[in-house]
């Protein structure tokens, strides 16, 4: 039997807490090691479990999600994030996947598509709630003009379009290291690089980017199916 999903919950309701605990505890292959719904504590909590996988609330009493997330990354915790909200807002999505989150998800979805996307996303996919799903089409439609992204890619050497095209189908650094047989650190190396050449902000970004400019048809493709993708 294959390890247990090690989660992180986030979200300042307890009965949002102790419910989404049963459902990923008792129908999914997943074990809650920490749920709080206090920010302060995110980052010391993380430390110490130092979990597979976080699901974060947008909407917090004392901050946004959001904030905690930066708040994170800011302190070098690489924890994937998976946002769970009440917002089917365009906008609030299009911050969350600049942010670099690796799914956006909705609390009125059934259970079981909430169990399956969050099982994928730890899987290293990337997980959009059906609902949002003609709202992020429009947010890949929404970036910069292909004559400016083409003096960007110039920037690339083949092994950062390489790179690129990995993380725009979605693969963690461990799943782009065994394929271009190089170190995880050499990746990280790679798409720190791609991030700060291109202007991008998050791996989500990447593949917008890859579809956008079109750079391979591996990353078109990968970012068709992220903008068409639905829990199931």
């Amino acid at each position: 039997m294959s390890p247990k999903t090690r989660i992180m919950l986030v979200d300042d309701h307890a009965l949002c807490r102790s419910g989404l605990t049963e459902l990923l505890e008792h129908k999914g292959n997943m074990e809650v090691v920490v749920a709080t719904g206090d920010p302060a504590q995110v980052v010391p909590l993380l430390r110490e479990h130092q979990p597979d996988l976080m699901v974060l609330d947008l909407r917090l009493a004392k901050v946004d999600g959001l904030s905690v997330l930066r708040m994170i990354r800011n302190e070098g915790c690489e924890t994937p994030v998976v946002i769970l909200t009440m917002s089917d807002s365009e906008d609030d999505m299009a911050a969350a996947l600049r942010a670099g989150v690796r799914g956006y998800l909705l609390k009125d979805m059934e259970p079981e598509e909430v169990i399956d996307a969050i099982g994928r996303a730890a899987r290293g996919e990337m997980v959009v709630a059906s609902a949002m799903t003609l709202k992020l089409a429009l947010i890949l439609q929404s970036g910069p003009k292909v004559s400016i992204m083409g003096d960007l890619v110039a920037t690339l050497t083949e092994r950062e379009r390489e790179v690129l095209n990995h993380v725009a189908r979605g693969c963690s650094n461990k799943v782009i290291a065994k394929a271009l047989d190089i170190s995880h650190n050499t990746v990280k190396l790679h798409v720190r690089h791609i991030m700060d050449k291109l202007n991008l902000h998050s791996r989500v970004e990447a593949a917008v980017f890859a579809f956008e400019y079109g750079n391979s048809p591996e990353g078109v493709q990968a970012a068709i199916e992220i903008s068409q993708k639905v829990n199931h």
